[in-house]
């Protein structure tokens, strides 16, 4: 292999597939839980509530309507934990007591539903009210979290987002995210990397569960692709009135996942 092609294994790289490794170990098998509670929710006909805040939120957008991922997730957030148009007032709507709660409220999850909730400290009011009201209404909360990160962050809430989770798929996240330069890391932040990546181990190992069953799992597929458009349609109008967020308005109706 020609030099300029081979993948470094020093350095910054080094140190990312490090912890890519370091996720392995530590959450191998909570992945396969996570996945098989997943897949009990969808053969059920329910919806997987997925919530984060911050940067956070772009774990929400990797879980919801995105090419190859699960049709029937419902995103659990607020416009004000956004930092877009707002940053300073995202950190601010994250911190604020009672918005969490308010979100699921207003989604009113329940059983067979699960809830998602990213959130590399897991200390900040948001995650931990949206995790806890969804495990008092008997929602399993599967929790993407860093223990590493929430042991060493400030503890804004009485409790952690892995207090009230079913399941901790710990990501493995440095205290403060960063790890360029080593020794006294600035930048490179590498949460969201790594819990990418761990949500896509949790959705390869539910397809292989389902298929296990001779079941294959209701997933968006690229609409770039010939027959996307056709099979996302489909989903649209399987999922598209009890998921406001997919812009499809309709009744309820329980279905059943799609056999192979």
């Amino acid at each position: 292999m020609p030099e300029a092609r081979r993948t470094p294994r020093h350095g910054h790289p080094g140190r990312v597939r490090s912890l890519l490794d370091e996720l392995d170990a530590r959450s191998g098998e909570p992945i396969a839980d996570a996945a098989a509670l997943l897949l009990a929710c969808i053969e059920a006909d329910g919806i997987v509530h997925v919530a984060g805040a911050g940067h956070s939120l772009a774990l929400v957008c990797e879980t919801f309507y995105r090419a190859g991922g699960l049709a029937p997730v419902r995103p659990l957030w607020d416009p004000s934990v956004l930092p877009l148009g707002n940053a300073l007032g995202s950190t601010h709507a994250e911190r604020t007591e009672g918005l969490g709660r308010s979100v699921v409220r207003d989604a009113a999850p329940e059983p067979p539903d699960v809830a998602v909730v990213f959130s590399t400290s897991g200390r900040n009011p948001y995650p931990v009210e949206a995790a806890e009201e969804c495990a008092a209404r008997g929602v399993p909360v599967i929790a993407m979290t860093s223990s590493d990160a929430s042991r060493t962050a400030a503890a804004r809430a009485a409790t952690s987002l892995a207090d009230h989770a079913t399941i901790v798929v710990d990501t493995a996240a440095p205290p403060g995210d960063v790890l360029h330069p080593p020794g006294a890391p600035r930048t490179a932040a590498v949460s969201t990397i790594l819990a990418a990546y761990a949500w896509s181990r949790v959705l390869a190992d539910l397809y292989e569960l389902a298929a296990s069953r001779g079941a294959e799992p209701p997933c968006w597929m690229s609409a770039n692709v010939p027959g996307g458009d056709e099979v996302n349609r489909a989903l649209m109008a399987r999922y598209g009135g009890r998921i406001p967020d997919l812009g499809v308005p309709g009744p309820r109706a329980r279905t059943e996942i799609p056999r192979g």
